[in-house]
């Protein structure tokens, strides 16, 4: 019986999207159980149940990854449920793009900074421990990126550029007025990409510290332009309907929820995606059975210095230093 045991992988942000069709991907397969966590216990049943994932192959469990002590309490949780641990994919994320002020986190940290990166930085580090005793011989660690964290790429060029300057916003505690990881002005769409851009430099650091030592596969990858995704959903209602349009049928990068979370899927199993440190990508242009490829990083999310100091802050700022 042992030898048909499943893998566990954990997931965050499943109850729409991405993370949904990832989870829907990987129960599919007969060897995976995936925890989903999400904020939403009810809507991400509701969701697992619309997609068809079947009933035996996953765990819901709360997380609110703005929250440093939701995140602790949810690995608690994880560990009390007695399952090991051999993937953790990092996908949920939110952009509002339209407030004038920054919200607050329950720790004061602004709301989108504080959810798409302290809180997967506070995950993975709590859940390295687990991922080090999995029953795999190839753990991974998956965090998904996005092309708006590059200005050398389409998505990343429209302004407000990424720019965490010389971290003084993090340097200075990040609270309250500090809005911004570089100290400077709140905006809404910048502090969204500058956590992205925190997302590949934790993958990076993630990989230089602990890859040799505990054989633990870290990466990330870019699915292609999900346009539907509810990672939207607080953008103009305009903005959502033409979106998708546009990325159908002037750009071609349209991908839908599904194959991305089949991507997402593909880099958490497939034997051939065990190169740690890397940066996967599908690209811009979506063809027909349109393969991945290695994708090279914005110079700033591959500044190995910036990698280092933003880890050394982060773990100030969750309470791991």
């Amino acid at each position: 019986m042992e030898q048909h045991r499943k893998s566990t992988v954990v997931i965050t942000g499943t109850s729409s999207g991405v993370g949904l069709y990832a989870a829907k991907a990987l129960a599919q397969t007969g060897k995976w159980h995936v925890v989903m966590a999400c904020r939403d216990l009810p809507k991400t049943e509701k969701a697992a149940q619309s997609v068809g994932i079947p009933q035996d192959s996953y765990t819901i469990m709360h997380i609110d990854l703005a929250s440093l002590e939701s995140v602790r309490q949810f690995v608690n949780n994880f560990r009390a449920s007695g399952r090991s641990l051999d993937a953790l994919v990092c996908n949920a994320a939110i952009y509002m793009p339209l407030l004038k002020e920054p919200l607050r986190s329950p720790e004061g940290f602004e709301l989108s900074v504080a959810t798409n990166h302290l809180g997967h930085f506070l995950l993975c580090n709590l859940m390295l421990e687990d991922l080090k005793k999995a029953s795999t011989s190839e753990p991974r660690l998956v965090i998904l990126g996005t092309v708006t964290h590059n200005p050398k790429e389409l998505g990343g060029k429209i302004p407000p550029r990424p720019d965490l300057g010389e971290l003084k916003g993090f340097e200075a505690g990040f609270k309250e007025p500090i809005a911004m990881i570089d100290g400077k002005k709140f905006e809404p769409v910048k502090a969204y990409k500058d956590s992205k851009v925190c997302n590949v430099l934790t993958m990076r650091e993630l990989h230089r510290r602990y890859h040799n030592s505990t054989g633990i596969v870290f990466s990330s990858l870019y699915p292609g332009c999900v346009a539907t995704t509810p990672l939207f959903r607080n953008h103009y209602p305009l903005f959502q309907k033409l979106f998708p349009l546009f990325q159908k049928y002037i750009t071609g990068g349209f991908v839908s929820e599904e194959l991305a979370g089949e991507r997402v899927a593909t880099v958490v199993a497939a034997p051939e995606y065990n190169k740690s440190g890397t940066y996967w990508s599908w690209g811009n242009r979506q063809k027909k059975d349109r393969k991945s490829f290695v994708q090279q990083v914005s110079p700033e999310a591959s500044d190995d210095d910036k990698a280092k100091r933003l880890w050394e802050l982060s773990e100030k700022l969750v309470g791991l230093a």
